[in-house]
């Protein structure tokens, strides 16, 4: 656990009791504060009344007097479409709102780093798709290097959770943007851009608004190295505000669409190849094409961001490329869950928006693809490069016909559930096809989450194989 600095004493009010919240409160408790804890839903109440916290209603002007700060869990909005009741009282009240993540940063350095011979690092990496893999696949090859890191924030643990890190310590965070645009305090050694695309737009106002939440990290934050995906007009921006000239190679740009041999410092992939250029000249160069666990693009994207983010660090470049062997991938992006027959089973139940789901169907050929949910803003348009690859979409959802209509000339087959869209799948497959799940679609029509999305996948496709 991270005790919490600067509370002690002090009275501070926490509005959600999930795992961020129960983590703050914790942590905030450990620290010497008093947490004031509240949560609309009963049974995350009777959770933290049984760890002895202090659960009461707070919303009321009279509630905030004397409470240092409110701490927010991410799914509850500040700002846009409309501040919560709770928030809103506060930052009339004139109290701080902050988050775990700002707690975090705060309260992670301690006196204990004064003897330490190399100061702990912490490597924060944000973006619309690709963090989850960036991040697993930065702490997989910190570990198979014998260094101490720790993976936390919106994957593994949460970020007070995690042990206070040791002499030479890393701790990799996941951040996302609605974590981002909340911290009060942002300050990683190291941060990762790696990509934007239209998602959250009515939590950030827009385009413009989700954009400058990410951007926090890096315009607030000021990393000694910051690792920018300049593929988007968003990234070649972000790049060129945080960079002082050509050479300044405290920017590291990475890139999948373009070579990338300027003066500074760059890491790119073209054709399955990941070449990393500095002053000009190739200092390394890794085939990207027989790594199973990073298949596609998209996923070649993220190792590249995680070659610059451990080179970063210092460390040698064969020693990156043999841990990106060894990398088995995350569940639910990209996972391969099954070879039979010659047919590849596919589960990419994360790509929950366009982009994402683009980016698999440009992974594969010949490929079945069982696809809907609950639609996103902005429509289907952005797939059509990718439909080349599908031999037949089986959608699915309750919207799966509507959904069918905008693939236009790609065959389709409305099939509601996961269970048909899975056996009309088997049944269509030849040897050389790719049954994808890549959904282009929240779960939230049918499924609690994209990860019950996945296994409801692998669990119907077991039952065939």
């Amino acid at each position: 656990m991270i005790p919490v600095q600067g509370f002690s004493g002090q009275k501070v009010a926490i509005l959600g009791l999930g795992r961020s919240g129960l983590s703050a409160a914790r942590a905030l408790r450990a620290g010497g504060a008093t947490p004031i804890c509240w949560d609309d839903n009963p049974g995350a109440r009777e959770a933290a009344q049984s760890e002895g916290f202090d659960v009461s209603p707070i919303g009321r002007a009279e509630d905030f007097e004397n409470v240092a700060s409110l701490i927010v869990s991410p799914g509850i909005p500040h700002l846009y479409p409309a501040p919560n009741k709770v928030v809103a009282a506060a930052l009339a009240a004139g109290v701080p709102v902050d988050n775990d993540i700002g707690l975090f940063f705060r309260s992670l350095a301690t006196r204990d780093w004064d003897s330490f011979d190399t100061a702990p690092r912490v490597i924060a990496i944000t973006g619309s798709n690709g963090k989850s893999t960036t991040s697993a696949l930065i702490h997989h090859v910190l570990s198979e290097a014998g260094r101490v890191a720790q993976l936390a924030g919106n994957i593994g643990r949460g970020v007070l959770d995690i042990d206070p890190p040791s002499d030479g310590g890393v701790v990799v965070l996941e951040l996302s943007s609605y974590q981002t645009e909340l911290a009060r305090a942002l300050t990683p050694d190291i941060a990762v851009f790696t990509n934007l695309s239209p998602d959250h737009l009515d939590r950030h106002g827009g385009m413009g608004g989700y954009f400058a939440a990410k951007r926090r990290l890096f315009a607030e934050g000021g990393p000694d190295r910051a690792i920018i995906g300049v593929d988007e007009a968003e990234g070649q921006f972000l790049a060129g505000q945080l960079s002082e000239g050509v050479v300044d190679d405290r920017v590291i740009r990475v890139s999948v669409e373009a070579k990338l041999d300027g003066p500074g410092w760059s890491v790119f992939s073209r054709k399955g190849f990941l070449s990393e250029y500095r002053k000009g000249r190739q200092a390394a160069s890794v085939d990207l094409r027989a790594i199973k666990g990073l298949p596609g693009a998209h996923n070649h994207q993220n190792a590249c961001a995680a070659f610059a983010a451990c080179r970063a660090l210092g460390l040698a470049p064969r020693v990156i490329e043999e841990a990106f062997h060894s990398f088995a991938g995350l569940p639910h992006r990209s996972q391969i869950v099954a070879e039979k027959d010659g047919i590849t089973f596919v589960n990419d139940s994360k790509a929950t928006n366009v982009d994402a789901a683009l980016m698999a169907l440009l992974a594969f050929k010949k490929i079945r693809w069982i696809c809907g949910g609950l639609e996103k803003e902005g429509g289907l348009d952005g797939l059509k490069p990718g439909l080349r690859n599908v031999a037949k979409a089986y959608v699915i959802g309750r919207e799966a016909d509507a959904f069918a209509l905008q693939l236009g000339d790609t065959e389709a087959e409305t099939c509601t559930t996961m269970a048909r869209a899975v056996a009309r799948a088997m049944e269509d497959a030849e040897p050389g096809d790719t049954v994808l799940l890549a959904p282009a679609a929240a779960s939230f029509d049918q499924y609690d989450s994209f990860e019950k999305r996945g296994e409801d996948f692998i669990a119907e496709l077991r039952a065939r194989l």
